[in-house]
């Protein structure tokens, strides 16, 4: 019998096995010492992220409950949702994402040059962390001297040590980085500028009751918080899962090399073969039945976004990395009401990284053997990914 807890590292390292087995075992799985339901298959996902009505955010997208009761726009159902969502789309226009595409390029290339000089550097630690934590900053408006912090706090909220119980840790990680933002937008209030704290705090927002009012100072703060966590925990992780599918199939970085059009779609593939966000945590509000099984109301369930990706019903073997791959609707950042809102960026951050790693080294090799795996909540990466830094001529 399948058994299946996020926690348990073991499990984590093994993720995509035990997914199959859920998804053909046990498509409405559950966990009777943890409380949990969890549904795997990529149409049950799908479904759930689209059925508001009986799968609820409210109650947090965490297993443990951490977030739950806080201000997040992720755990928001609508009507309060939609508004809130309209406030924060402001970040992440096209033009302001486009305004960006410069400093993202300067920075790829500035972190891998310097890492260059080392021959053998560590790529998570060298470049796929630093890297979208200086783009997601600079969007913000988090200064230079507070990045570092920002990074170490949010691996402070996003680590699990086996259990199911957030530890303190976590918990005042994440008190400490509310703290922290919400200082930077008192600072911005006294002194505004032409940056996004500012837009902001001078956005009028209208509720569905026609009332008009500003977001007070620690709700920004949290919303910052929001996008400071996932917008640089997510393409930290997606970077080496990337460099691992195209050190295993070289072939497609051959094609890659010689095709630079094409890394749009292999941005995609990437995100389908090991996403580093792996499920969503909803709350039933009435019973469901699925596959002849019922969920009662009132459960927590957990949408397992890594296992739909790898669904043999809808993609055909899903564990080959294939860059040609036809994606049609993608569940990597979420589905529905709640994808993620830096989604395009997150795109264009993978594929100009890529862009500028290969242009750089295009016969890296990675040593998987001695990588070492972060453990998280529902973030699945790599800590370590040692890289060697073979370039090309005249590089």
């Amino acid at each position: 019998m399948v058994e299946y807890n996020p926690f348990n590292h073991r499990h984590v390292d093994d993720a995509f096995a035990i997914y199959e087995q859920l998804r053909n075992e046990a498509p409405v799985y559950y966990n009777e010492e943890i409380g949990f339901w969890a549904l795997s298959r990529y149409e049950d996902v799908v479904n759930g992220s689209l059925d508001v009505e009986t799968f609820s955010s409210a109650h947090g997208c965490t297993i443990e409950g951490i977030d739950a009761g806080s201000p997040f726009l992720i755990i928001k159902d609508p009507p309060e949702h939609s508004w809130h969502r309209k406030i924060v789309s402001r970040v992440f226009t096209p033009r302001r994402i486009s305004a960006l595409e410069p400093f993202i390029r300067e920075r790829a290339g500035a972190l891998l040059d310097a890492a260059h000089d080392k021959g053998t550097f560590d790529l998570v630690e060298d470049f796929s962390f630093r890297f979208p934590l200086d783009v997601i900053s600079e969007l913000i408006g988090i200064p230079v001297e507070h990045r570092d912090t920002v990074h170490e706090l949010s691996e402070q909220i996003a680590h699990r040590d086996g259990t199911e119980v957030a530890p303190e840790a976590a918990v005042q990680g994440s008190a400490a980085l509310v703290e922290l933002l919400t200082g930077l937008v008192r600072e911005r209030r006294k002194n505004p500028g032409d940056d996004v704290i500012s837009l902001l705090i001078n956005t009028e927002v209208v509720d569905d009751d026609g009332k008009s009012w500003y977001l007070p100072d620690d709700e920004i703060g949290f919303r910052f918080l929001e996008l400071s966590f996932a917008g640089h925990e997510t393409v930290a992780k997606l970077i080496p899962n990337g460099a691992i599918a195209l050190h295993r199939w070289p072939d497609q970085r051959r094609e890659l090399i010689d095709d630079p059009a094409l890394m749009p779609n292999a941005v995609e593939e990437m995100l389908r073969w090991d996403p580093p966000s792996h499920y969503q945590g909803r709350w039933t509000r009435r019973p469901i039945e699925l596959h002849g099984t019922v969920i009662p109301q009132d459960q927590r369930v957990i949408l397992i976004t890594g296992s739909a990706v790898r669904d043999e019903r809808k993609y055909p073997d899903p564990a080959t990395y294939d860059l040609h791959r036809d994606i049609d609707r993608h569940v990597s950042f979420g589905f529905g009401r709640h994808l993620c809102l830096g989604a395009s960026l997150a795109r264009l951050e993978t594929r100009i990284a890529f862009e500028e790693l290969l242009a750089r080294f295009p016969d890296y090799v990675v040593d998987e053997e001695n990588a070492q795996r972060a453990y998280s909540g529902n973030v699945r990466g790599l800590a370590t990914l040692p890289f060697e830094a073979k370039a090309s001529a005249g590089v």
